[in-house]
């Protein structure tokens, strides 16, 4: 036998052998995340229906300030507005903040707060943002917190749409004086449901299972070191305990860098039981997926080591390495159930977290899920791609931490 076949059949096996113990690997750790995703959305669940019962029967409702920044419009922000006024809840107030008077949010805001006379709202504005101030939402906040009239702060971003109990259910979780700080998982939603373009269908399914399941699973480990910036119920006082707004204001992802840091000083943060709706655009995939690889990008910054690991999670890439590994050594059929095997594990997953936080269209989602989970792989890799990242007509750039600078 030639040379050159020799070598070239020692090649494909050395490629073979890379391919199984890829696949396996990936198999191995994939599964177990799923395992442990399943467990953590049953515990979330037992907590969730327990806290119902005690938000049903609660004496605990204080005033509180609602707070939501704006910046121009989106599909179904109206709706979203209207969900806010249309709390049962004894006292609160709602403050909107845009940059300039002529802002289209904070136009629509006023005319769905005329619908709503007996609610306390009021309508600001803070101008642009400062230097300093590379994250404009925080910017936001700090005005709102100047005209705040409560301590106790109910945050929201504008694509949150949420049920009458809202108010009062996530009020409860600051009851407790050592808790500081709780945030809420989300279930995504697309404004034109079915009649979505698939990525946004997929960019929503992502929003409910694949985060939903990681700050699950890091509740049920090690506790709620982060906070999730769609809704919080925070204290005043929590904002300056973190070293105040303007040094928040640094980061992309204020969010988390407030509740580590709460969480760090030993204050409490916790995961609230009630979950909320986020609504997302219906837009190109090309758009949708540069609105998901900046999130990806800032995870990496924020939490280097434990956005290395998630890449360990995912299963359909090593599915399609079984597959493909099945294939070229002669066993193409332990190769398409390899493949099958690893669509069922992210069913399972997608399955259980959506019926877990109550999504009545839970069965298409668990559907699309693993080309989800294979997109997530594929924006996991392209977070290692650079440092910046565009956003409401500007570039920015990403340093360690999550800090934003401007190029």
């Amino acid at each position: 036998m030639p040379a050159c076949w020799l070598g070239a059949s020692f090649k494909m096996e050395i490629l073979l052998q890379v391919l199984f113990w890829l696949a396996a690997a990936g198999t191995v750790t994939s599964t177990i995340y799923c395992l442990m995703v399943v467990a953590a959305a049953v515990r979330f669940g037992l907590r969730r229906r327990r806290a119902e019962r005690e938000a049903a029967v609660t004496t605990f409702l204080p005033p509180v300030s609602v707070l939501k920044p704006l910046h121009g419009t989106e599909d179904g922000m109206e709706r979203n507005l209207e969900s806010f006024f249309e709390q049962d809840y004894p006292e609160f107030e709602v403050l909107f903040c845009a940059r300039h008077e002529s802002d289209a949010g904070l136009q629509l805001a006023r005319k769905v707060g005329e619908r709503y006379p007996g609610v306390d709202a009021k309508y600001v504005t803070c101008g642009e943002p400062t230097p300093e101030f590379h994250n404009a939402k925080v910017f936001s906040l700090e005005k709102l917190d100047s005209v705040a009239r409560h301590e106790l702060y109910i945050t929201s971003d504008a694509d949150a749409r949420v049920t009458p109990d809202y108010l009062r259910r996530m009020v409860q979780n600051l009851q407790d004086p050592t808790v500081w700080l709780a945030s809420s998982v989300y279930l995504g939603t697309v404004h034109r449901g079915a009649e979505a373009r698939l990525s946004s269908q997929l960019d929503a399914v992502g929003k409910s299972v694949e985060m939903s399941s990681g700050v699950m699973v890091a509740d049920m480990l090690e506790g709620t070191k982060f906070a999730l910036g769609v809704t919080m119920a925070v204290r005043k006082e929590a904002f300056a305990e973190v070293g105040g707004f303007a040094d928040l204001g640094r980061y992309y992802a204020d969010d988390f860098v407030l509740g580590n840091r709460l969480a760090a000083q030993g204050k409490g943060v916790r995961l609230a039981t009630h979950v909320i709706r986020l609504l997302v655009e219906d837009m190109p995939f090309g758009l949708s997926f540069r609105n998901q690889l900046r999130w990806m990008q800032s995870t990496r910054r924020s939490r280097p080591w434990g956005h290395l690991g998630s890449g360990l999670t995912f299963a359909m890439p090593f599915g399609l390495l079984g597959l493909l590994w099945g294939f070229l050594s002669g066993h193409a059929a332990l190769g398409v159930v390899w493949l099958a095997a690893m669509v069922v594990n992210r069913w399972v997953q997608a399955g259980t977290v959506l019926r877990v936080m109550g999504d009545v269209d839970w069965v298409r989602g668990t559907v699309i899920y693993p080309l989800r989970d294979l997109l997530g792989s594929v924006l996991w890799m392209g977070s290692y791609g650079g440092d910046r990242f565009y956003y409401r007509g500007q570039t920015y750039r990403l340093r360690e931490g999550g800090r934003v600078e401007a190029p």
